[in-house]
């Protein structure tokens, strides 16, 4: 009897340590497998992605009517195939729920000249290359907490001479967010109508949205000006004139949050210092801002 349960016990832990090496061997070729499958995931593959959008692209042109050189179309292909691989056209963000989303895109003529305005994303080098949807829209503003899971997104505000068939790169100037991207427009400053370009991003963190205004003060084929404004639940910065040169201004408010309300106590002026290249508190001059 002592033999044989010496034999059941012998048989049992065998089994036992035979089960524990095949499911250890078994986890770690899974964990192999899944990690040359990352590999070949789009995020992971220029060439699959690069793939995807020509025929994403030559599926909207298929669909597409009266088309010319200069069409969003033309310029989402010359991005495509003149920026590095992971480099995409952002679309504007959705009004409704079955809109279909239009590229972030606006055009302007001066003279004799054709000039388009175009808001482009750029993956970081290194790091999986992002999907545009996942940086645009409310609950991806957000992704300034943590973006390096989805990949890093770097934005830029870009314009582009339309000429000879083809686009021209005139500047390209760094938007300075990560995601929640929704929508660009031209305007004017009503101080001097001096034009800009507004690009505004949702700021979900504080209920608002965030504004990076691009002033175009000496003239269109010179790189912008760049000022920052926002509203949310308990800040705000507006557009003003304080000193009456061809910089604009800002006032910064200051919010008291209280448990019952929360309302602006005071603002404060802040003008752009020529010399140092930074906006600069007019009651405290150790206190910049650089946009």
């Amino acid at each position: 009897m002592k033999r044989l349960a010496k034999f059941i016990i012998f048989i049992v832990v065998v089994i036992a340590v035979g089960l524990v090496i095949y499911f250890y061997l078994n986890s770690k070729k899974k964990t192999e497998v899944a990690v040359q499958g990352q590999g070949q995931e789009v995020a992971y593959s220029p060439d699959k992605d690069a793939a995807i959008q020509q025929y994403n692209l030559r599926v909207k042109e298929q669909q597409a009517g009266n088309r010319n050189p200069y069409d969003t179309l033309s310029l989402v292909s010359y991005v495509l195939a003149n920026y590095p691989q992971g480099t995409y056209i952002v679309d504007f963000d959705k009004t409704l729920t079955f809109n279909v989303p239009k590229p972030a895109v606006l055009y302007l003529r001066q003279k004799d000249s054709l000039y388009v305005f175009a808001v482009i994303v750029r993956s970081k080098p290194g790091e999986r290359f992002i999907e545009p949807k996942n940086v645009v829209g409310y609950d991806q503003s957000f992704i300034n907490l943590d973006s390096t899971k989805l990949g890093t997104a770097f934005f830029y505000l870009s314009l582009f001479q339309c000429g000879g068939g083809t686009f021209n790169p005139v500047w390209e100037v760094p938007i300075p967010d990560h995601g929640g991207f929704n929508y660009m427009t031209l305007e004017k400053w009503a101080y001097d109508g001096c034009p800009y370009v507004k690009i505004d991003f949702h700021y979900a963190r504080g209920i608002g949205h965030i504004d990076y205004n691009y002033f175009l003060i000496n003239g269109i084929d010179q790189q912008p000006h760049l000022l920052m404004t926002d509203k949310g639940i308990d800040f705000q910065r507006t557009l003003a004139n304080v000193n009456n040169d061809k910089y604009p201004d800002y006032y910064e408010y200051l919010y008291y949050n209280l448990p019952d309300r929360i309302y602006a106590a005071d603002s404060i002026a802040f003008i752009w210092d020529t010399k140092d290249s930074l906006y600069v508190n007019t009651r405290n001059h150790r206190q910049t801002r650089p946009y």
